[in-house]
């Protein structure tokens, strides 16, 4: 299984997770999404490449196939029947990579760089997210986009479940609406003071749960009296002074507990309902000495499987990076029971 390695742990991966081989040319890691019906996973990276592997549950990997774009790749988002993958990045295109032919086709397009891309099974849509302030509706088949909605600010983040959609903007603004009501748009102000860096929908759909780049996340509900009853906020990926953003978020599919990882190398479990943090992992370092960012992250199909991305996050500019020491990581973590599973309300259990 995952994460049985009896020898020496390296500093990059101190919990013993499973290392996927990454081709030598790979840049940073932008996203890391998994097929929704069989065992594979794609990884997008800044040097404008996507990339397919297959795993099993015996620990083995296999790369399978590889598109090379013209710009850096920002995100990705797998079709519901797995048969291809949508790319959207700094081109102000998306494309949908056929995994059966290896092509990819345009889709859609904006006027700037395509930060966010999803996929909507039930009205079969794609959703995107630009730097340009709008998120458009698309049918595939068609050049013209089937809705724009304009935005405040550039989208920094975006999250679909279901029929509900959050987006958050540069200007720390949050905006919920069902798909089928794309002009009925709630927005909120976050609870947050920085930087909105990602975004999750509950599984219920009552919330989401909001990350920034000031080591917090903001647990919101769409109703006002849940925020009045049940919003809060809680510190993460900090070290004393040392605050480092957090980067991904996800919710485990079938206990509803969620998983956070980010820049200062560590990935954390956590029950929103509870209030407590499940587990803790060991920090990832490079071998400087400086931690080794996880810049996405997401679980399986099965929920038995974490997948994170440990790359430079350019937080402390060109001047700081050593392509040589801060190799991208590509990882595996086999799940277990007692890091996802909700436990019983602690009565001494606050704010971690």
């Amino acid at each position: 299984m995952f994460g049985a390695q009896a020898q020496a742990k390296p500093a990059h991966n101190p919990n013993g997770d499973l290392e996927v081989p990454a081709p030598g040319d790979m840049d940073s890691i932008s996203s890391m999404t998994f097929s929704p019906t069989s065992d594979f996973f794609a990884v997008t990276s800044w040097n404008n490449s996507a990339y397919v592997w297959q795993y099993n549950q015996q620990g083995q990997t296999f790369a399978k196939a590889q598109n090379a774009g013209t710009q850096p790749v920002l995100a990705s988002a797998w079709k519901n029947d797995g048969s291809g993958i949508f790319l959207a990045g700094c081109d102000k295109a998306v494309r949908l990579w056929d995994l059966a032919s290896n092509q990819a086709v345009q889709v859609a397009m904006h006027d700037a760089p395509v930060k966010a891309v999803a996929w909507c099974p039930q009205m079969n849509l794609l959703i995107t997210g630009s730097w340009d302030k709008t998120f458009r509706y698309w049918d595939t088949r068609s050049p013209t986009p089937a809705h724009t909605g304009q935005l405040p600010e550039r989208v920094y983040a975006m999250d679909l479940r279901e029929d509900l959609l959050v987006i958050g903007t540069a200007d720390r603004s949050l905006h919920a609406l069902f798909v089928t009501q794309p002009q009925q748009i709630k927005t909120l102000a976050s609870q947050l003071k920085w930087q909105t860096r990602c975004v999750a929908v509950f599984p219920d759909k009552k919330g989401f749960l909001v990350g920034s780049i000031e080591g917090r996340v903001a647990v919101s509900h769409l109703s006002e009296q849940d925020q009045k009853d049940k919003n809060f906020t809680f510190k993460c990926h900090r070290l004393e002074t040392d605050i480092y953003s957090v980067n991904t978020m996800s919710f485990h599919n079938q206990y509803g507990t969620f998983v956070t990882a980010g820049s200062d190398g560590t990935y954390n479990f956590w029950d929103k309902d509870s209030k407590q943090r499940l587990k803790a992992q060991a920090k990832a370092m490079y071998p400087n000495g400086q931690p080794a960012p996880i810049t996405c992250g997401s679980f399986d199909r099965t929920g038995l499987i974490y997948g994170y991305a440990l790359s430079y996050d350019w937080s402390k500019g060109y001047a700081e990076y050593n392509p040589t020491t801060m190799k991208p990581y590509i990882m595996l973590h086999s799940c277990k029971e007692d890091e996802v599973k909700p436990k019983p309300k602690q009565p001494t259990a606050g704010r971690k």
